[in-house]
């Protein structure tokens, strides 16, 4: 098995109403795929299934036995809100899932790693937006996870600072090595991030199309072909 994520013929319902319908999508080591559609496709629901988190579904899920998937070091997640513990401060966050055995100078490297040294001692109610989405991004990589989870985690801040943690992900993966799958519905940010976009819809939701984003990194926002990706994947959204 080369993919380290695979969701085969995902089926899902809700009171009896089903809401995905046969979805499959692999994921490589070092990939970054976008799961794009409209509000209520299903988006974050697929997330949970691959996650773990929802185990009530048809279909398979697996992930690659020889890269320590099963001992709860392969995947992270990080979330929509930052969802911080505020009795705990941001390196007590960031180890939570070790709580006292926690790895106090792995916190650190991660600290720096998303622009946080030296703020370990402070409260989530200290944090800006922006910084307490940064501390939920290391607390998600604490684990050395080779597959990390977004579940639109840069929409409830700014479109400046979204811009920047966009930035920030993206060259993390690339120094650790690590595959991502985000959902989101901004297609900017899909192509912007992304290898392959897939294209969520339909009344139940199903991979519509895939796009593939053969750009290198850094990427310039401005870039021509990232518009006509875009424009793409726009007019498959109104059909």
């Amino acid at each position: 098995m080369s993919a380290l994520l695979e969701l085969h013929a995902i089926r899902k319902a809700f009171a009896g109403v089903r809401v995905l319908d046969d979805v499959s999508l692999k994921l490589a080591p070092g990939e970054i795929v976008s799961l794009l559609g409209p509000s209520g496709c299903g988006k974050s629901t697929l997330l949970r299934i691959a996650a773990g988190l929802d185990e009530d579904f048809s279909g398979g899920v697996a992930h690659n036995p020889l890269l320590g998937f099963g001992n709860g070091s392969g995947i992270g997640v990080v979330f929509q809100e930052p969802r911080l513990l505020p009795w705990l401060n941001v390196a007590q966050n960031i180890g939570f899932a070790d709580e006292r055995r926690a790895d106090a100078d792995w916190i650190e490297q991660l600290l720096r790693d998303v622009g946080l040294a030296g703020q370990g001692d402070k409260l989530p109610k200290q944090l800006s937006g922006g910084m307490a989405q940064r501390v939920a991004i290391a607390r998600g990589l604490y684990n050395r996870p080779q597959v990390l989870l977004l579940d639109e985690p840069f929409s409830a801040v700014d479109a400046f600072t979204r811009m920047k943690l966009q930035d920030l992900v993206a060259n993390l993966a690339q120094h650790y090595g690590i595959a991502l799958l985000l959902v989101t519905h901004d297609l900017d940010e899909a192509f912007y991030l992304s290898d392959r976009v897939l294209i969520l819809g339909g009344n139940p939701s199903r991979i519509q199309r895939e796009l593939a984003v053969p750009l290198s990194r850094p990427r310039d926002r401005r870039a021509a072909e990232l518009a006509y990706l875009r424009g793409t994947a726009l007019t498959e959204l109104a059909l």
